[in-house]
């Protein structure tokens, strides 16, 4: 894993779904990285990029340490100097606070240098948005859409890019609501949620602010559910995925380990294993039983099963694999014990998993057929069929 922390981190693997060695997060991270349009990027609706969620699938093969192509290929997409400026404006009269700090966050994982990120200076774009509060707000011709998320994750870039403005800092502390938590909404009545809460404890904690931050992280573990879930604070929101995923991060990172550990059972509980369809195999559903937003669930999630913080997720160390889910059968014999059986060397000896996808074979091999044994068990057959045959006769001769 890249960029681990010195908290100890969960593994929860897949039990008898899982490729040997392979743990959820890898298993996810694979099925994200297959899910790229031209192997570099994902899409909002046909034909249309989606540079955030894109984003978000780097940050998440990042923090699984798998997928380094897939990242490095996505990241290369971001970096084109038209999707940045898609994406984060052209730095005059468009430029927004979020999505430069979240390109800057992948620059850093990536190892590449923010300040020069596609022809774009993202750190100092970020700084012509401070607002003499410290508030990060975007300079458009549309409503600002700056929030608490867009403000967390600017402290959480620009620490790592060298240190977090004192002023940035204290906005995002006097943010905070009445019960701790903090809000993702600022120019309204101050709400409380769970993943702006979760955004802020992680930037609060990269800064040194950990005083700051056990108020929020009092008020989150407050709404994690028996399941060990979290829900938006949306009108009839569920608890879901992406919301336990930035809630995972910090309660980890913050040391909470058990309230981490129960939301990570809740993340891999919705992660599909060999009774689910072959092409949703590794995913991470949003919500029980749905699979709508699956890729944003599983960029969310990643990160809050391997427990690190935005802050830290790093691509070093990162191989190529993509892991598969292996539903492999376990190979099986009636042969009596004085035979040995032969195994597959294609299966469950540590040979390289069944394909997923498109390449899957109809049905994987269960062992090697050996014509010598077989007949061995016919000639044992006839002779028993024999010896009952003359047992019978010489009893009706008495």
């Amino acid at each position: 894993m890249a960029g681990v922390t010195a908290v100890a981190l969960v593994m929860t693997p897949l039990g008898a779904a899982a490729q040997a060695g392979a743990t959820a997060d890898d298993t996810a991270a694979g099925w994200l990285a297959r899910q790229l349009v031209d192997g570099d990027h994902v899409e909002s609706a046909p034909a249309t990029p989606d540079f955030d969620g894109t984003a978000d699938v780097v940050l998440a093969l990042d923090a699984a340490g798998v997928g380094a192509d897939a990242a490095t290929k996505a990241a290369a997409f971001l970096a084109e100097p038209d999707a940045v400026l898609e994406y984060v404006g052209d730095g005059a009269a468009e430029s927004y606070a979020g999505p430069l700090a979240k390109l800057a966050l992948v620059a850093e994982s990536r190892g590449l240098d923010p300040r020069s990120f596609g022809e774009v200076d993202l750190v100092a774009g970020l700084g012509a948005l401070q607002a003499p509060s410290g508030r990060f707000v975007d300079a458009s011709a549309q409503p600002d859409q700056s929030d608490g998320l867009s403000q967390a994750l600017a402290v959480l870039a620009l620490e790592r890019a060298g240190g977090a403005p004192a002023k940035a800092v204290d906005f995002l502390v006097a943010s905070a609501c009445q019960d701790g938590g903090f809000p993702v909404a600022l120019d309204s009545t101050c709400l409380s949620d769970v993943e702006g809460t979760a955004v802020a404890v992680q930037a609060l904690l990269a800064v040194g602010r950990a005083d700051a931050a056990t108020a929020g992280l009092t008020w989150l573990i407050s709404q994690q559910s028996a399941t060990g879930g979290f829900k938006s604070s949306l009108p009839d929101a569920v608890d879901n995925a992406a919301s336990t995923g930035l809630a995972a991060q910090a309660l980890r990172v913050a040391g909470k380990t058990a309230e981490a550990d129960k939301a990570v059972a809740f993340l891999t509980s919705l992660q599909q294993g060999c009774t689910a369809a072959e092409a949703v195999r590794g995913a991470i559903f949003a919500t029980p039983g749905s699979n709508v937003g699956a890729v944003s669930a599983t960029s969310l999630a990643i990160p809050g099963i391997v427990g690190i913080s935005y802050a830290k997720v790093s691509a070093v160390g990162a191989s190529n694999a993509l892991p598969t889910v292996d539903c492999t059968t376990p190979t099986t014999s009636s042969t009596p014990p004085t035979i040995n059986p032969v195994l597959n060397p294609g299966g469950n000896n540590g040979a390289a998993p069944v394909p997923q996808g498109a390449n899957a074979p109809a049905l994987a091999a269960t062992g090697i057929y050996r014509p010598s044994v077989a007949w061995v068990g016919v000639l044992l057959l006839l002779s028993g069929v024999a010896l009952v045959a003359l047992t019978r006769r010489r009893a009706s001769a008495r």
